[in-house]
């Protein structure tokens, strides 16, 4: 049997008579909701199929957080019980609906048009929250391709070409023959429903879609990216989403604008701009960086041969590991006595630590030091090193360190 939702893809509500409510549970995130799955009579909303989310809605006021179909029946479920046999009214969450009707009728135009055209056809695709994409059997397609495929779709949109569907009771059915198909469920019974574009194509689908082109309003074709083997996926928005859309590029133009200090026409220019001096800007700190490094070695080595100090302890918030490394590097090639303790990153928070020196320091106290910061590290040529969740233990692991030398 054909519910409202099949027949009447725009029907808002419906009253339908309880036939089923039955304990069950939902995961939802993550999290199980112990609620009610619901069987009525008839129904506005859609469940899940064809690449379509289900519907969202409220049945006598109770909202319905999943909708799912069994053989032809459309189960939802709710988290308060209705009782079998009563009347109630379901409605239907619109705005929703009428989205998931524009990028589905949306996708099928553009399927359509794509393989009548170029030979492209569609394996799967998906009804995204933002963006929709879907999968075509080509490695890739050209700019140019894509340019004529939106601008035929969008004249067959002002064209306001028909959209109907039709409902055959048996899947045998000659005319079901022609049809645009990838196959029915292992478990569909009932009619066999196939939605028609004039004069473009038919296609077995069991999802809701417009009546007419022209409610579309616009498809706008976001690019192409790679896709699993020699497949590709062609984005797109459609109706509404397009506004969205581009109410955002609106908004990041005019920041854009504001961080940039220039126009939209020289954002290109100026972000490349901005780019190439930001490079330059990082080769000079990575080269004082190593200068830094190299002093702060020089520094110890020489307060060596004056006080005979062994430990070099020394924090850096913006260093790295490069920069450990040149001192460590530079301070035991020259003295092979010497032990090194740095750490770089928040003082407060994670970073990375390295300890070297003498092989029986480094092996003796490696570990406890690593274990005092709640870190992960190893001895890798001839020092360990790793990182640190607990930077404020610095003090700690550096006692540690001086016990050893004593």
């Amino acid at each position: 049997m054909a519910l409202s939702y099949h027949k009447n893809c725009y029907l808002k509500s419906i009253e339908a008579e309880v036939l089923s409510c039955e304990a069950a549970d939902l995961r939802v995130n993550g999290q199980t909701l112990e609620g009610y799955e619901v069987v009525l009579t008839d129904t506005v909303l859609f469940p899940e199929g064809g690449g379509q989310p289900d519907d969202r809605g409220t049945i006598d006021g109770v909202p319905v957080l999943r909708v799912t179909r069994r053989g032809d029946k459309a189960v939802h479920f709710i988290r308060q019980p209705l009782t079998v046999g009563a009347s109630v009214l379901v409605n239907l969450d619109w705005l929703r609906r009428f989205d998931h009707m524009q990028q589905h009728t949306g996708q099928h135009l553009i399927t359509a048009v794509a393989d009548n055209t170029y030979g492209y056809a569609t394996t799967s695709w998906n009804l995204g929250e933002r963006i929709c994409s879907i999968e075509l059997d080509t490695p890739t397609i050209t700019d140019d391709v894509v340019e004529e495929l939106e601008n035929a779709v969008n004249q067959l949109i002002l064209d306001g070409l028909l959209v109907t569907p039709t409902l055959y009771e048996s899947n045998g059915h000659q005319d079901l023959k022609t049809v645009r198909t990838r196959g029915l469920p292992d478990d569909h019974v009932g009619p066999v429903r196939v939605v028609t574009i004039e004069n473009l194509e038919s296609n077995m689908c069991c999802g809701t879609h417009l009546s007419t082109l022209s409610h579309l309003q616009m498809i706008k074709l976001l690019g192409v990216e790679k896709g699993k083997k020699s497949k590709c996926n062609l984005l797109f928005v459609a109706g509404t989403r397009v506004r969205q859309y581009l109410r955002k590029c609106v908004k990041n133009e005019k920041a854009l604008t504001t961080i940039l200090k220039g126009g939209p026409d020289q954002h290109e220019q100026l972000a490349d701009k901005l780019q190439k001096s930001l490079r330059v800007a990082q080769k000079s700190a990575l080269m004082m960086s190593r200068d830094l490094a190299l002093l702060e070695a020089e520094r110890f080595i020489i307060a060596i041969h004056s006080n005979g100090s062994r430990l070099l302890s020394l924090h850096r918030k913006d260093g790295d590991a490069e920069f450990m490394n040149i001192i460590a590097n530079e301070v035991t090639a020259k003295n092979s006595d010497a032990v090194v303790f740095l750490t770089v990153g928040d003082e407060k928070g994670s970073g990375l630590f390295l300890l070297a020196g003498p092989e029986k320091v480094v092996s003796a106290v490696g570990n406890s030091v690593c274990s005092v910061l709640e870190g992960k590290g190893m001895i890798k040529h001839g020092k360990f090193q790793g990182k640190a969740t607990k930077m404020k233990m610095r003090a700690e692991a550096e006692a540690l360190v001086k016990s050893n030398l004593q």
